[in-house]
């Protein structure tokens, strides 16, 4: 009679059975399909997989020689790596002269002890996905490519300009780049996240004045750190530098500012292009600081919030380069709301074959830990719908649990992918989140071409929601430009969520403003 391993249903959701692997096994297809299955096992099992090998699928005990368990073993190190766990515990069991064995699978854990988020913004052509992409790289782009690694759409390499938000990012340890030397690859990114001990994550947005509404949503959507500010040393700086500048502000960042493509022009015209930004900043109260040695960095580093550093660039020379690296490494990481109820704001959302439902954004505030009951909305009725999240993914490397700051992608279970829209949340139960139709607001009016009254309709860009709104104006009877005022604002389509002290962007037209919303 064959021994067989028996487990209850009940306990068996993160077990699988293997007779043996071979080589033969990490053939694509093959290799494809048992790492879909590990991915099965650990999610079901919070981050942890058994794995009983030398037993078929049915239980039935088979054996293994000595070097048919080690090809075995092998094979899950390899299958292991690719949904970025590793073999925690091996148990040999000896059955009539032949082996079984008990193998632990664990997800690894990130160990990131700081992580910031910086959002690119600049005119078009500027060198704002060069500027990333060779950070990354660490090497010159001699063959002027490096803008390759962030436009990834076929229509954007096709025109060679940015349409959408792009996602980057590079780390340090010990004080010391990490780069990659293939920053398309899933798995040197993953690599990244799980070594470094600081990582800075860059959000490229768009340059191109017609997407101006993807560039605020990469501003006023994400929870940024600081903003930098890109200004081609040919170029100089335009309308489109003045409006991502006044973006930035209206969010209250630090920002640093790069002139890029040094090598192209002549001393003289560096000088100039220095002189509009320096220029511009003390127009709007910022301090100029020109970096020229890392003694420089010491100096500005606890004053950001009113001195902006101002270093010079060349993708093609390296030159600031390594002031780059530099004043990145000692950024310091700014405030978060990491205890309080988790919360992010969503983004994107995608349907995944083998995974289902995932949502990404920014978590605004607390930590979320994988397999956590949570509220998804509103939808169009104002409603939330109970949700749980499967597991979280940062730029694909697994994580047990996410802090404030942290741009993630989150498996979620209970709902389908087409009732979610950007501009929803994903909260914590105790939040006990309500929609509202409106809210009380103080605004600014950067500029519009006549006056606003009671009844205008623009765009509101708060957090990762982007709908029309109707004007009440509450103490005046119009607005213009450089005018402050207090406005109720009515959600035109549907309920949202919005909270005391959020910030946001209206905008139609080339009519623009900021607020502050300060009664729900």
């Amino acid at each position: 009679m064959v021994a067989k391993i028996s487990i209850p249903r009940k306990e068996n959701k993160n077990i699988e059975f293997k007779e043996r692997l071979s080589s033969i096994h990490l053939r694509e297809d093959k290799k494809q399909h048992l790492a879909s299955q590990m991915k099965f096992r650990l999610e079901n099992g919070n981050g942890k997989a058994i794995y009983i090998i030398g037993a078929d699928d049915k239980g039935n005990i088979k054996g293994l020689t000595e070097l048919e368990f080690e090809e075995t073993l092998a094979v899950l190190r390899t299958i292991a790596t690719e949904n970025n766990a590793k073999i925690e515990k091996i148990e040999k069991f000896n059955e009539n002269g032949k082996i079984i064995g008990r193998i632990l699978i664990e997800r690894k854990q990130a160990g990131i002890k700081q992580h910031i988020v910086i959002a690119t913004v600049g005119h078009v052509s500027h060198g704002k996905s060069t500027l990333i992409g060779t950070l990354m790289r660490g090497e010159p782009d001699k063959e002027g490519k490096h803008w390759l690694y962030l436009n990834v759409l076929p229509h954007e390499i096709e025109r060679g300009l940015s349409a959408d938000l792009h996602y980057a990012l590079y780390g340090f340890k010990e004080g010391k780049v990490l780069n990659l030397k293939n920053p398309l690859d899933k798995r040197e990114r993953a690599k990244i996240v799980e070594e470094a001990e600081k990582i800075i994550s860059f959000i490229d947005t768009v340059g191109h004045e017609p997407w101006v509404r993807t560039t605020i949503r990469g501003i006023v959507g994400q929870s940024i750190d600081y903003g930098l500010l890109v200004v081609a040393a040919d170029d100089g700086v335009t309308h489109i530098t003045k409006e991502h500048l006044g973006l930035l502000l209206a969010m209250n960042l630090p920002v640093i500012i790069c002139i890029t493509k040094i090598d192209r022009v002549s001393g003289k015209r560096i000088e100039e292009v220095e002189k509009q930004i320096e220029e511009l900043l003390k127009h709007i109260g910022r301090i100029p600081f020109l970096i020229k040695e890392e003694k420089d960095l010491n100096v500005i580093i606890d004053k950001l919030d009113v001195v902006s550093p101002l270093i010079k660039t060349s993708a093609l020379t390296l030159e600031g380069y390594d002031l780059l690296n530099k004043l990145f490494c000692i950024l310091p990481e700014r405030k978060r709301l990491s205890e309080k109820p988790f919360l992010m704001f969503i983004d994107r959302v995608y349907n995944i074959p083998g995974t289902g439902t995932v949502v990404s954004g920014t978590i605004k505030q607390g930590k979320l830990k994988s397999g956590s009951e949570l509220l998804i909305g509103p939808d169009k009725k104002g409603n939330f719908k109970k949700v749980k999240a499967k597991s979280i993914e940062m730029h694909y490397c697994r994580l047990e649990e996410a802090n404030a700051g942290l741009i993630v992608g989150i498996a979620i279970r209970g709902i389908k992918s087409e009732e979610i829209e950007r501009g929803m949340i994903l909260c914590d139960e105790v939040i006990e989140p309500r929609a509202v139709k409106s809210f009380e607001s103080e605004i600014f009016v950067l500029h519009h071409p006549t006056r606003i009254a009671s009844g205008y309709e623009p765009v509101l860009h708060c957090n990762t929601i982007a709908e029309t709104v109707k004007f009440k104006l509450l103490d005046k009877e119009y607005l213009k430009s450089g005018e402050s005022g207090k406005v109720e604002m009515r959600f035109k389509y549907k309920p949202q969520f919005v909270q005391v002290d959020d910030k946001f962007v209206f905008r139609e037209g080339k009519t623009k403003g900021i607020g502050t919303i300060t009664k729900i």
